[in-house]
């Protein structure tokens, strides 16, 4: 890429054009709404990563919208968070030793529980009256469910309910994960999770749409807690990946905030689910990560051939958006038309209920109702 450093470029989670803008838009601030929100959980990797309960070996440093954090698993097997940041000097703790149950600041050895608390500082005299008890370092709300590990970087008060982590109603035979790097920022890459125009022109792969004609689509849509879905239909069985299942596979989609699109397939007793979540590192770059779970071991055979497919996918994406994202930084804004749009003006909707219902401190309301939309892909 060429131009001016991404750094001193403008993140586009930016106002865009759209004739259906709500009158009170100026109520909120608009500088929130061109951040992810902050109070809501995102992946930030597999729970695999962090190996067994207490494992001296498990600690992950990992980026969460421009906060340092470190992972591990505590001597419960439970895993916890905190800021990668020793309150001393300001050293990744990350970068020091764990034995199972405190992490050691390698510059001066001060050792902090997996709770935050300080548990030591060796530097210390015996004469020397510093009460180092109150020291803590930040923890943030961490889960594990679907195979990944979901923290919540929300330090405030308490704001009411936030979107449920995705879970898997079906135990797995097998799973593939692939993770890529956006140069972009998080709303436009959670933009592709919801826009059903660009598949026949980004994906225009012979294994994934071996036809090349526009077809119309008619879809329902309703409202889901902090989401929309797509209702469950049949769908056509030419392609090569629906083949495998055998049968018409019913297929529904659901997206929730902050950015997780959930796509769950049947075909009678045969589950597929195909996951994707968007995570922000930095106001311009975002971790894409697909996850492809099956319920039949016998598609394990073919995990050498799916994880290629998968990432030229994903690469697809990526490239698609970096792009988009250099030309929205030399003039941001979007224009949102037509009805294959919907869900991107949606998605917008959905985001700014949840920051006025957190605002006002009241429960968060679907602004959205039931539809049937169209569109060509």
């Amino acid at each position: 890429m060429t131009g001016a450093p991404r750094s001193a470029r403008t993140a586009l989670n930016a106002p865009f054009a759209n004739p259906q803008r709500p009158a009170d838009e100026s109520a909120l601030d608009p500088d929130a709404m061109r951040q992810p929100l902050g109070n809501a959980w995102y992946c930030v990797g597999q729970a695999r990563s962090l190996g067994t309960a207490g494992s001296r070996t498990g600690l992950r440093a990992v980026e969460l919208n421009g906060e340092q954090i470190v992972l591990g698993r505590a001597p419960d097997g439970m895993p916890f968070a905190l800021r990668d940041r020793c309150p001393h000097r300001g050293m990744a703790l990350s970068k020091g030793r764990f034995d199972g149950d405190t992490l050691m600041c390698p510059f001066h050895g001060w050792r902090f529980g997996t709770d935050g608390r300080c548990r030591d500082v060796p530097t210390l005299s015996e004469h020397d009256a510093a009460d180092f008890s109150r020291i803590q370092v930040q923890r943030f709300p961490i889960r594990e469910s679907a195979g990944f590990l979901w923290v919540n970087p929300h330090i405030g008060p308490a704001t009411g309910a936030v979107p449920e982590v995705p879970t898997l109603d079906f135990a797995p035979a097998g799973s593939l994960v692939v993770e890529l790097v956006v140069e972009a920022s998080f709303d436009l890459t959670t933009l592709s999770l919801v826009d059903p125009g660009h598949v026949a022109f980004v994906h225009d792969s012979w294994w994934f749409r071996p036809s090349k004609q526009l077809r119309e689509k008619v879809k329902t849509f309703q409202p889901v807690p902090h989401g929309f879905v797509m209702t469950s239909h049949a769908t056509t069985t030419s392609s090569p990946v629906y083949r495998l299942l055998g049968g018409v596979p019913e297929v529904e989609i659901e997206f929730r905030l902050p950015g997780v699109r959930l796509e769950r397939i049947r075909a009678g007793e045969k589950r597929v689910a195909n996951y994707t979540f968007a995570t922000p590192l930095t106001p311009d770059r975002t971790l894409l990560t697909n996850a492809l779970y099956w319920s039949m071991p016998a598609l394990n055979l073919l995990k050498p051939v799916a994880r290629p497919l998968m990432r030229q996918f994903l690469t697809q994406d990526q490239q698609v958006l970096q792009h988009a994202q250099d030309g929205l930084d030399r003039k941001p804004t979007m224009v949102l038309f037509g009805q294959g749009d919907l869900p991107s003006q949606w998605y917008f909707r959905l985001k700014r209920e949840a920051l006025e219902s957190a605002r006002d401190g009241r429960p968060f309301v679907n602004p959205l109702e039931r539809r049937e939309l169209r569109w060509r892909s």
